[in-house]
């Protein structure tokens, strides 16, 4: 059993953003801080948990969060590819974005402790320990040399904790089960929730079963003592390539207040045609921002250490989720491009009116355009290989002819047909396997993936510097 000495935490809580009101309790995120050994012993049986998962595959295939090879890129790989094929069939889609309120804080003990038993199959000393590794826990709040009284926690899974977001996971399988029986398409990232409806223009574009749905989610959310956040839900009506208004038709009914022109998903501000120009301008003014404080400090660093805060706080916000620029408007790219091409000179000291090719040559930096390219491409590998996420693996078809032909060994990919080749290009089904099938043989055929990435980096780094 774990030992009681374990089980106890000390939360400090921090303002969640400098400048906040300190007298406002909301204003703070509780940082919970366990015992080392407490985590190593939850590692070894998170690694035992997650292979018992993986074999048995109790995975929900949509959930995001906490699982190796997944990540946001990949969700909204998956959420933006739905979209833009339902879109290919002239529908509109209504996205509906949904949050959980201290998700962690309020899962009930004995429901987990069913759902491990019954839904996931562990039973016997394996269950006995998970139910003395919930109960009996407590937690005491520490400002500064002052710390309160030890609590008993009754409700939650352990904030800070190595096993916490999976069990917390396990706990939200039956609503990918709900979500099914409405026919709904959904996404889950951790206590996020994505869910989408098509609608066809020229019928009924009704959303009473998105309205239905809801309605379910909320009864079953407080059968188990979960509860939505209603400040945070948003709704938006997707129509890519239409002029704007294309879904004034649709009638949300009780949604209406919650309709958003742009919503902020997982990191990403998604605008009704999805062409992304108002997350790039954030990240055009965030990326200026951070240079400009860089400058600052710049006398004070030497060239490797200036080369590392700038990736650390620049030029990692362009390589985020930076797979869905790919198939982007020219001139949108060409935004991102600045950014990189102001960053390489104000890393190296090369004036505004000296050709930047060079520069990039010099630091081995590929530009925006192929990042892109070299992390789909790189998505696409993994998948065949059997690491990606098994709904992106599912969206990709290899090339089997139906007599013998020499092409049969080439590695290639069936490319999906598109009705708007404009929109529908963009869809990762369509977008990944045209990629794929453009590289050479040698880099399809790569024995692993060190020697993909190395190969790939080459071959962009050739059609883009050496043309």
């Amino acid at each position: 059993m774990v030992p009681s000495s374990f089980k106890k935490a000390v939360i400090h809580p921090m303002l969640k953003k400098p400048g906040l009101d300190v007298t406002t309790l909301a204003n703070y995120r509780p940082i919970s801080k366990l015992p080392f050994l407490s985590k190593l012993l939850e590692k070894v049986v998170y690694s035992q948990m997650v292979n018992f998962l993986d074999t048995n595959d109790l995975w929900e295939t949509f959930q995001s969060g906490f699982r190796k090879g997944h990540s946001t890129e990949s969700a909204l790989l998956m959420v933006f590819n739905d979209t833009f094929l339902a879109c290919d069939m002239d529908n509109d889609v209504v996205l509906l974005l949904l949050d959980l309120s201290a998700a962690f804080d309020t899962v009930d003990h004995e429901v987990l402790l069913d759902r491990l038993q019954h839904w996931v199959g562990i039973t016997g000393q394996a269950l006995q320990w998970l139910r003395s590794y919930l109960q009996d826990r407590t937690f005491s709040v520490q400002m500064g040399e002052v710390t309160s009284p030890s609590v008993k926690l009754r409700w939650g899974v352990p904030q800070g904790s190595v096993l916490g977001p999976l069990l917390f996971a396990v706990y939200l399988l039956p609503l990918g089960v709900l979500l099914r029986q409405h026919n709904m398409k959904f996404h889950f990232f951790a206590d996020d929730c994505q869910i989408y409806l098509p609608l066809q223009r020229g019928e009924d574009r009704s959303v009473s079963p998105l309205l239905d749905c809801l309605k379910d989610i909320k009864c079953w959310m407080a059968s188990n003592f979960l509860h939505l956040n209603e400040s945070k839900t948003e709704v938006i009506i997707l129509s890519p390539g239409r002029r704007n208004g294309s879904g004034a038709d649709i009638d949300l009914g009780p949604l209406t207040p919650y309709e958003k022109k742009m919503v902020s998903n997982l990191g990403i501000k998604i605008d009704s045609a999805l062409n992304l120009d108002t997350h790039v301008n954030t990240v055009v003014r965030s990326c200026f921002f951070n240079l400009k404080r860089l400058s600052r400090i710049r006398p004070l660093l030497s060239r490797a250490h200036l080369e590392s805060v700038l990736h650390a706080f620049v030029l990692s916000r362009l390589d985020y989720c930076n797979a869905l620029y790919a198939g982007l408007a020219q001139c949108t790219v060409a935004r991102l491009q600045f950014v990189q091409n102001s960053v390489a000179r104000f890393l190296t000291g090369t004036r505004c009116r000296e050709h930047i090719t060079p520069v990039l040559t010099a630091l081995h930096w590929l530009p925006v355009k192929y990042r892109a390219q070299f992390k789909i491409l790189t998505l696409v590998y993994k998948a065949l290989q059997g690491s990606a996420p098994s709904y992106i693996t599912a969206l990709l078809n290899r090339y089997a002819p139906s007599r013998a032909l020499r092409s049969a060994e080439q590695e290639l990919l069936v490319v999906p047909r598109s009705k708007f080749r404009s929109r529908g290009s963009r869809a990762f089904s369509i977008l990944a396997p045209t990629l794929w099938n453009e590289l050479p043989l040698s880099i399809r055929q790569a024995p692993s993936l060190q020697v993909f990435k190395s190969r790939l980096k080459t071959h962009f780094y050739l059609i883009a510097f050496q043309r």
